[in-house]
């Protein structure tokens, strides 16, 4: 078998030596309160993860014909953090230049835009207005959402958190004022936290897209062939629209990450 993407050819050893070399498929979810092309949900019945990530997860095992392992994270910067640690084989996660220097980014499967949740009650009605001393932003640590937001808001007091369930009960606790997210997550959250608003507009338009770790040009060039291939034929779109993601937006064929 050979690999074709972006005019570079992969043999069948190379790909599985590179992104499967424990026989499985390892894949690295992020786990929330809500769904997004990043957040995975619980599943009510099994408590096993479901979600975008998942199911383009586990068409690739079913292509590389092996089983798939979903390795489990708060977020997608603990799924960063452990790149270098062999605990995951490829990810889904939002595309930032601080990722660049960590892991390799194949094509993005959808494009990205981070806003704010205000907590009920709250006078912020624009994006400029979070930019205030004394205005608490809740942001989830090593997130490219969250160094977006403190580059965006740096008047702003930013608090660090390691998920989102943690910056919901600090905005019902009345601690945080804001809490910087993908406008996909936040939607969802206006449920969780009645009275709660998305701010209109983003502070950071990306991508999220396939990663692997650095140095491994077989598995890069694999899962690249691999979303190019999912966007084509409808994979990424009814995995967005299973999770209630209508509204989010694909790349065009062949954008960079």
């Amino acid at each position: 078998m050979a690999i074709f993407a972006g005019g570079a050819v992969a043999d069948e050893s190379s790909v599985r030596d590179e992104l499967v070399p424990t026989g499985k498929l390892r894949v690295a979810v992020a786990v929330g309160p809500a769904p997004s092309a990043l957040w995975t949900v619980r599943d009510g019945a099994t408590g096993r993860p479901r979600g975008v990530t998942v199911t383009l997860g586990s068409a690739m095992a079913q292509r590389l014909d092996v089983s798939v392992a979903l390795i489990e994270y708060a977020a997608s910067g603990e799924i960063i953090a452990a790149t270098n640690r062999g605990a995951w084989d490829v990810t889904f996660v939002p595309v930032d230049d601080e990722r660049k220097k960590a892991v390799d980014f194949g094509s993005p499967y959808h494009l990205l835009q981070s806003t704010y949740l205000v907590a009920p009650g709250s006078p912020i009605k624009t994006l400029d207005e979070v930019n205030r001393p004394g205005v608490r932003i809740a942001g989830v640590a090593g997130t490219a959402t969250f160094r977006a937001s403190t580059r965006f808001a740096p008047g702003a007091t930013p608090v660090t958190v390691k998920g989102p369930d943690e910056a919901i009960e600090l905005m019902r606790a009345g601690k945080v004022d804001a809490i910087a997210l993908s406008r996909e997550t936040i939607l969802a959250l206006i449920e969780i936290v009645p009275g709660s608003r998305a701010l209109d507009g983003g502070f950071l338009h990306s991508t999220t897209a396939v990663a692997v770790a650095k140095n491994k040009p077989a598995a890069l060039a694999y899962v690249t062939a691999f979303i190019e291939e999912a966007k084509a034929s409808g994979l990424v779109r009814r995995a967005l629209d299973e999770m209630g993601l209508r509204s989010s937006q694909i790349p065009p064929p062949g954008m960079a990450p």
